[in-house]
């Protein structure tokens, strides 16, 4: 029998969101992978379309065309940008770049489930640091969690699960008791659905201060998640560390094509999201008059703080045929979808309340 290394056997696989309910007849509406519901527009499809009749060919790995895109967008240089599968693979990228044996990551709790996995992979210690009650980044204790071990930091912004944000005054008086040689990193995974004007703005904060870096994907707002397309942003000294540990030809070019009509019709996927954002805070206006512990989000999903109820909670919005996330013990994230998917959810939210 081949054995797994040590550090390696330890760590529990990730589980992605599930996609079937066994056992029911009717609609199913998949709820637990935070996907945007929309299709993609047409002149994405028709991007990525000619970039894979090209597709015996590897892709560039520069993504001249896409990088000059973005820059521009984002108002940095093409050469603080580096690409990754998705914005778990940048932020493997940096555990394995600044990261190894006998240093510390620290971040919220419970926060991204990928953070812990990539901590380990790499023989590092992970140090979480539980959310406050209102499910909140506690950044006094992640400061006092601060060691000379400590090599990142991971800021979730919004927050997945939770769908929480950290202040923006709150993080720049954070990063300035951070020490200058610890890289802080804001992961803004779920940033083009904020619409709180005190959230943290991770561009401006990585213009501030040295030793920071973020991170952001094409997955969500842009609804791109099948294709794998996410980078980070950082300056060059920590972009040198990251460029060694990508993956070579990681993102293909149907990816970056596809990214690339994603800018130019980007204020026609705004009108979605903002859509999804108008949704969501239907939604949670509605468990509120139910009496449900829903913390305001931020995200395209919403959290139910439902403790030790989430696996009964669970259980009823399967039989109702809705695919949640749940956490056992602690939660239920479930995304927010098309307005008869997330009326199913109040729906049957409200029977649960109901038959208590």
């Amino acid at each position: 029998m081949i054995e797994q290394a040590d550090h390696i056997n330890s760590i529990p696989a990730y589980k992605p969101g599930r996609s079937s309910v066994e056992g029911w007849d009717g609609p199913v509406y998949k709820l637990s992978s935070n996907e945007n519901p929309y299709p993609p527009l047409p002149t994405i499809v028709d991007a990525a379309a000619r970039a894979a009749a090209h597709m015996q060919r590897y892709p560039n790995m520069a993504a001249p065309e896409f990088r000059a895109a973005l820059a521009a967008r984002l108002g940095v240089t093409d050469d603080e940008i580096v690409l990754g599968g998705g914005s778990v693979e940048s932020a493997a990228q940096i555990v394995r770049a600044f990261a190894g044996y006998g240093d510390e990551v620290i971040f919220a709790w419970r926060s991204f489930e990928a953070y812990p996995l990539l901590v380990k992979s790499v023989q590092a210690t992970a140090v979480d640091v539980p959310l406050t009650s209102t499910e909140h980044h506690d950044l006094p204790a992640m400061l006092a969690a601060i060691t000379p071990r400590t090599k990142v930091i991971f800021v979730c912004t919004p927050n997945n699960p939770t769908g929480t944000v950290v202040d923006h005054e709150e993080l720049r008086e954070f990063i300035r008791q951070v020490p200058s040689n610890v890289l802080v990193v804001v992961d803004e995974a779920y940033t083009h659905f904020v619409n709180d004007t005190k959230a943290a703005r991770g561009l401006d904060i990585y213009r501030e201060f040295e030793n920071v870096c973020v991170l952001h994907t094409f997955s969500k707002a842009y609804g791109l998640a099948g294709l794998r397309l996410g980078y980070t942003i950082a300056r060059e000294d920590v972009r040198a560390g990251i460029v060694k540990t990508a993956m070579p030809f990681a993102v293909s070019d149907v990816a970056t094509a596809a990214g690339v009509a994603a800018l130019e019709v980007e204020s026609q996927l705004q009108e979605r999201v903002d859509l999804l954002v108008s949704e969501r805070d239907r939604v949670e206006a509605e468990l509120a008059l139910m009496g449900w512990n829903v913390p305001p989000s931020q995200a395209n999903f919403f959290w139910i703080a439902a403790g030790d109820e989430t696996d009964k909670v669970q259980e009823h919005l399967l039989g109702h045929g809705i695919i949640a996330r749940p956490f056992s013990g602690s939660g239920i994230r479930v995304s927010i979808g098309m307005p008869e998917a997330n009326d199913a959810v109040l729906a049957a939210l409200r029977t649960y309340r109901e038959n208590l």
